[in-house]
């Protein structure tokens, strides 16, 4: 299975929760894509040539076939694997995200501006602000979510540049512009996952995009944001394994 991680994270920003559960039955392989964290060159202007990076890199592995987990703007890239490579991919699970052309997508940079000021004005993670919602159970959350991202403290991967910041934000706008993919064609099994109240990609986008995928199954955790599946990590892990199994 072949993680694709959100806006500027790198190897190090997946919940250890999440890989470790489903690497206990599925070989898992994470990894930064072009310009990001410890991979050379520099980011693409667009998803759609993120996704044929996530393609060269699968190929290059020499993989015939993978599920995909692609978290926020990595279930963009997800989908950009299945459209261009419809072959290299078994199953998908799309979590925290939404389909190109969605409305609101492209005022990302608005929102995430936003969470970065006030995290340095609380000297705190703008994930805190992004991925939870500022209730006491969301804030616990976080707290435990950024605790789990610490747990690793050898050989940590390179952090994310300004440039890749950036490019990656702009490259989300541009999505969020483009007209809407014709979904129908992803015949896929595909588990769509969200939070009931998304900040970043709002909601109804992922129930959108799972009515149009033709083979998709749709949960939405309680209670929680961007991050419901890191906040309902010990359900997704099992919601995810049974779709895995099917």
């Amino acid at each position: 299975m072949v993680f694709l991680h959100h806006l500027t994270a790198v190897l190090d920003d997946w919940d250890p929760r999440v890989v470790d559960g489903i690497a206990a039955r599925h070989r898992v392989i994470a990894f930064d894509n072009r310009g990001v964290g410890g991979t050379g060159g520099s980011v693409p202007a667009t998803v759609e040539q993120m996704g044929t990076d996530a393609i060269a890199f699968i190929r290059a592995l020499g993989l015939r076939r993978v599920d995909l987990f692609g978290f926020s703007l990595g279930g963009g890239v997800a989908q950009m694997v299945a459209l261009q490579a419809p072959e290299l991919v078994r199953r998908m699970i799309l979590a925290g995200t939404g389909p190109r052309g969605g409305g609101g997508i492209d005022k990302m940079a608005t929102i995430v501006g936003g969470a970065y000021a006030k995290a340095a004005l609380t000297r705190s993670d703008p994930r805190n602000f992004l991925f939870f919602p500022r209730t006491p159970d969301g804030k616990r959350a976080a707290s435990e979510y950024l605790g789990r991202l610490a747990e690793r403290r050898h050989d940590r991967d390179e952090a994310i540049s300004n440039q890749a910041r950036i490019a990656q934000i702009r490259a989300i706008r541009h999505a969020g512009r483009c007209r809407p993919d014709d979904l129908s064609v992803i015949t896929q099994p595909v588990f769509v996952a969200n939070g009931d109240h998304d900040l970043m990609v709002d909601s109804a986008h992922s129930a959108d995009m799972a009515r149009r995928l033709p083979n998709a199954q749709l949960t939405i955790y309680p209670h929680s944001g961007h991050g419901g599946v890191f906040q309902h990590h010990e359900t997704f892990v099992a919601d995810a394994l049974r779709f895995l199994a099917d």
